[in-house]
């Protein structure tokens, strides 16, 4: 017998079967730099429309994590896929730098080497470089993933530019009488010291003290509201979770409209609302309470009950959110501890009053109370309560209660003087919500609703806090009278100063005060001449949402409104919150055409990452495990819309789909190394059907994949990809055209033609899995044979278009739709007497269809050879009436019948099919007239074994 393996053509390339990404990865990242691939990629698109994807910057603080590179992977092959569509999308990668989690670390580093006075200036500094020394970190960890951007030249919320930039926009709102500057009720961390934002706020689980309270009501109105009460023996009774806020009561609020009742109960009288009386009788241990009277709120109102422990009035106010959830309907209330509160003390003109320190302790000037924290002061007041005979009841509840994002403790609401952007002067408000309605595409839907209603029920915008490492409020205060002072154009002058400083916004910190306060400058108020620099800065979120004036309308890359934002769900109330209203403040529009939020990153189980949990997973360990293709590949696997999961049993599924897709590309390198497109590529016309009905399966995918990429369901990209490679390319395609490619002539037009549509689909492929598969389509595409080769420097210069011409028309496509269906069954077919025996290879079988009329005039379309598409040695077409009663019946094509038997005639020793005309070519006996005829084609095999 003849060794004919050498005859055949078998692939042949250098791209290797084993991936290495995580050894060869870090060289690609080399070769990226030496040919400035990004620039390359932009290039490729000069002249062309822009898409606008705006950084949402991360913070400058630590090693990335999970979430942190699912943002970024995210983001990169959006704006992989927007360049290779053909759109000019650049992007310019951002940190944020100033807040309280850096000026924290540097404190606590700080306080270790018993340095806890410096000057601000000195602090800055040391703020500065710590951010400085993460932004490097952080950018190496981005580029590891394969993000690609201005990776030299990202934004900064800390550079002079930017700094002057904030402080600009903040004397753009204080030139439209926009900012306020008052005494009002914010979150205030007593362990940071400062106000917190909304956005600065997280709801844990904590426990309070529950209790009922009863302040004396010895008013004479009330004998004229309820006949029949004794004033001097009445009560209203409150109910609070905060015992530490009633040392600042002022009065307790009813609902005007709800029905209150007098009630008689162990020989005193106590107002509450009707509809709570049996569950607080019930707590109170009331036997069989006696309703006196019953009225509406708005009949007390004006009533003054007395204070439960200090000798002051507390006034009987109406409240419209007075609720009957819980309580008594009769609400404590606290101008300086609360936000409802504090608009009732405004209408009712009560005494704003928040009696504490910055560390969350009460003043000297407090009765019973001063110096204790408000936690410490809460059984103290419980104590009080119960020696004054006013507590009818405690106990503990647990329940959802703000906490301080960063140091994780319990957050107060507490008066003190802050800056603010009324969300009311100049309509800010009513245009924001505007915006979000008409002019933002919000993606998922439902983000709308979310950030519409937090913008509808929001407080105005404290915009101060009480830190050292940020942009300050460029504003001067009377120091007779406390009055603030900023013109507009004083600020924009100063402002100017900021941008021309090595250090930006330093010079506020460093300049004494005769170099910023104008010539002669006096008090508007009390005509004084002492000024002071105010020493609060800026709200982080007032920086970052900033960026479209420090960025997007300043960088060349970048445009104003940008095409979309893309963070995290809880960004809502973040970056996409503040941003909204900095725009519609200053530039009456969003910054923003569209808003794409995603899930976070959760275990295999769906339970939140978390260090004591020991569930945490960080990306470097990803990617010195699996390379950063795999987990560019997790990321683009899931609906990143919900919360997305991983696990090591997830990563090892996705490291078998990238097994498959691999391997795709490389049996597809391999059958090219002989091709050139422009000597062997077969015209449409001359194509063959099977190819060109490949093509058009790979077309009708590559549109469902290209319309995924643009809808940004990356998901269903991966897997449309991931299934195209593995059924209509490796089980059904590539597994037909093997026998064509390996054992035609070398230049036959059967072989070519089959190579122009490999050639085709590698393109297509290489131009779909790029943004997803980074470092491997770029692997790939260096490997293409030179021929093929496009000519540009990246897979990202590639802008490949199929050959439309290729394309089956609908009706062919269709009745091949029904061969492959037919093939599939025949596969089936053949199962049993593969496991019987009677067959081994498909190759050793003959199969007859037996088949309705209609299903085999689609079975003889032109070029529809079923012993090629089916890989077997040969196949007969028959009526369906003539099919033998033991023929195997198809369950899914209706009218289907197959008979199978072994092969006649003998197998032919170079392509392995039977033939019954074997040794009609008497110099190769063992070959059919196939194979004789192409070794008297190709002659000699070369030495790499191709013709």
């Amino acid at each position: 017998m003849s060794d004919y393996k050498k005859t055949l053509h078998l692939p042949s390339t250098a791209f290797p079967m084993k991936a290495n990404l995580t050894g060869n990865e870090p060289k690609m990242l080399k070769f990226w730099e030496e040919i400035d691939v990004y620039g390359t990629m932009i290039a490729a698109n000069e002249g062309r429309e822009r898409y606008v994807l705006h950084d949402g910057p991360p913070y400058a603080n630590g090693h990335i994590h999970l979430g942190t590179a699912l943002n970024k992977t995210i983001k990169d092959i959006i704006v992989k896929h927007r360049n290779m569509s053909g759109l000019k999308a650049e992007y310019v990668p951002g940190w944020d730098c100033h807040g309280l989690p850096i000026e924290h670390k540097v404190s606590q580093e700080l306080r270790e080497k018993g340095k806890t006075d410096l000057p601000a200036v000195t602090v800055r500094k040391i703020c500065r470089d710590y951010a400085r020394k993460w932004i490097d970190v952080q950018r190496g960890e981005f580029k590891r993933l394969g993000v690609l951007g201005t990776w030299s030249e990202p934004y900064l919320t800390m550079n002079p530019v930017y700094e002057a930039a904030t402080a600009r926009e903040l004397g753009n709102f204080m030139g439209q009488g926009s900012v306020v500057r008052s005494k009002k009720p914010i979150y205030w961390c007593n362990d940071c010291k400062t106000a917190l934002a909304e956005a600065e706020v997280e709801y844990h689980d904590h426990t309070s003290p529950s209790v009922y309270v009863r302040f004396p009501l010895p008013d004479a109105r009330l004998a004229e509201v309820a006949p029949g009460v004794d004033p001097a023996r009445a009560f209203v009774v409150i109910w609070t979770t905060t015992p530490w806020t009633l040392p600042s009561n002022m009065a307790v609020a009813l609902h005007p409209e709800f029905n209150y009742v007098a009630v008689r109960a162990d020989g005193e009288f106590y107002v509450l609302a009707e509809a709570l009386l049996a569950d607080c009788a019930a707590r109170f241990g009331w036997q069989a309470p006696e309703v006196v009277a019953r009225f509406k709120g708005a009949a007390l109102e004006g009533a003054v009950a007395r204070h439960p422990f200090y000798d002051r009035a507390s006034r009987v106010v109406l409240a419209n959110y007075v609720t009957l959830d819980a309580g008594t309907g009769c609400v404590h209330t606290a101008p300086g501890h609360g936000r409802e509160d504090y608009d009732t003390g405004l209408r009712y003109g009560l005494e704003i009053l928040s009696p504490l320190d910055d560390s969350g302790r009460f003043l000297p000037s407090v009765e019973l109370f001063a110096g204790l924290r408000v936690d410490e002061a809460n059984p103290k007041v419980i104590e009080t309560l119960k020696e004054r005979g006013a507590l009818l009841s405690q106990e503990k509840i647990r329940h959802s209660y703000p906490h301080c994002w960063r140091c994780k403790q319990p957050v107060i609401y507490r008066a003190t003087t802050q800056w603010f952007i009324s969300m009311e002067r100049n309509g800010l408000r009513a245009r924001a919500l505007e915006a979000i309605q008409n002019e933002v595409r919000w993606i998922p839907a439902w983000g709308r609703e979310r950030i519409h209603s937090m913008i509808e029920t929001r407080p105005d915008w404290c915009i101060s806090r009480q830190r050292t490492w940020g942009v300050p409020i460029v504003a001067l205060l009377c120091k007779d009278c406390d009055e603030a002072w900023f013109d507009k154009d004083w600020v924009l002058d100063i402002v100017s100063r900021f941008e021309a400083h090595e250090r930006g916004c330093d010079y506020w910190f460093e300049a004494p005060i005769e170099d910023v306060v104008p010539a002669g400058l006096t008090c508007p108020k009390c005509g004084g001449s002492h000024w002071e620099k105010e020493d609060d800065i800026l709200d982080v979120w007032f920086d970052s949402g900033t960026s479209f004036a420090a960025v997007a309308e300043k960088r060349p890359e970048l445009t104003f409104p940008t095409d979309m934002y893309l963070e995290g769900s809880d960004q809502h109330r973040g970056w996409f919150h503040s941003s909204l209203l900095a725009s519609v403040g200053t530039r009456g529009r969003a910054p923003y055409r569209a808003v794409l939020t995603h899930g976070y990153v959760v275990d295999g189980e769906g339970k939140k990452m978390s260090k004591s949990i020991g569930n945490v997973v960080a990306p470097q360990e990803v990617v010195d495990k699996y390379g950063a293709d795999i987990l560019r590949m997790w990321v683009a696997s899931e609906n990143y819309q919900d919360d997305v999961r991983y696990s090591d049993a997830i990563m090892a599924r996705l490291v078998d789909a990238y097994r498959r897709i691999r391997n795709t590309l490389r049996y597809l390198l391999g059958n090219l190394g002989d091709f050139d497109p422009a000597r062997h590529a077969v015209a449409p016309e001359a194509m063959l059907p099977l190819d060109r009905y490949a093509l058009t399966l790979v077309s009708r995918i590559h549109a469902r994949v290209q319309r995924a990429f643009t809808d940004f369901e990356f998901h269903r990209a991966f897997h449309a990809l991931h299934t195209m490679c593995g059924t209509e390319l490796s089980a059904f395609y590539l597994d037909i055209v093997k026998d064509r490619l390996y054992v035609s002539a070398a230049d036959s037009p059967e072989r070519r033609s089959a190579q122009t549509a490999l050639w085709q689909i590698t393109m297509t492929l290489l131009s779909d899995v790029a943004p997803i598969l980074s470092f491997t389509a770029e692997e790939a595409f260096q490997h293409l044979p030179e021929p093929i080769h496009p000519g540009v420097k990246t897979v990202f210069a590639l802008r490949f278009a199929m050959n439309e011409g290729y394309l089956l028309d609908e009706d062919t496509r269709q009745r091949w739709d029904t061969v492959a269906a037919v093939r599939a069954e025949i596969t089936k077919a053949i199962e049993p007497a593969r496991k019987a025996g009677t067959v081994g290879h498909s190759l050793d079988t003959h199969v007859t269809v037996h088949a309705r009329e209609e299903l085999l005039d689609d079975l003889r379309t032109p070029g529809a050879d079923l012993a090629e598409i089916c890989i077997v040695s040969k196949a007969d077409l028959a009526p369906l009436d003539a099919a033998p009663a033991d023929a195997w019946a198809s369950q899914e094509v209706q009218g289907l019948r197959i008979a199978v038997t072994p092969a006649p005639g003998a197998k032919c020793e170079r392509c392995w099919k039977y033939s019954e005309a074997l040794g009609t070519a008497p110099e190769h006996p063992g070959l059919c007239p196939r194979c004789a005829a192409v070794m008297a084609q190709d002659g000699a095999p070369a030495e790499d074994g191709r013709g």
